[in-house]
């Protein structure tokens, strides 16, 4: 990704990438947001912020053997694995083996793809 293609949205480090229609938010500007709109200071939004990532982290840790962690009406994480596969490096051509893996992936709650204007 180059950053030819970003653009400052305002001063607190929120960036939107229009080529890939993709809106980057620091942890700052979050915590920011978050404290503007409770009406709170930084330092109890950050602690709000933290211990909500905190769980989060907590939840996804317990759940590695369950394959799944569900937050009511936000959405669902899953810890899909990945099969090893072949591959060609791009530059040379030359097949390689591509280990397997596991990846984190969430799928957004319903009112959350609406809110978000999906189906």
């Amino acid at each position: 990704m180059s950053l030819q293609y970003a653009r400052v949205v305002d001063t607190t480090y929120s960036v939107q990438l229009y080529h890939v229609g993709l809106y980057i938010m620091s942890k700052a500007a979050f915590i920011e947001n978050v404290a503007k709109k409770g009406k709170m200071s930084k330092a109890e939004a950050k602690r709000a912020v933290e211990l909500v990532l905190g769980e989060i982290e907590v939840g996804l840790k317990k759940s590695k053997k369950e394959g799944s962690y569900t937050i009511g009406t936000f959405g669902t994480f899953s810890i899909n694995k990945r099969a090893a596969r072949k591959g060609r490096n791009p530059q040379t051509g030359e097949p390689i083996r591509i280990k397997a893996s596991k990846v984190l992936k969430f799928r957004p709650a319903a009112q959350l793809r609406k809110a978000a204007g999906c189906k």
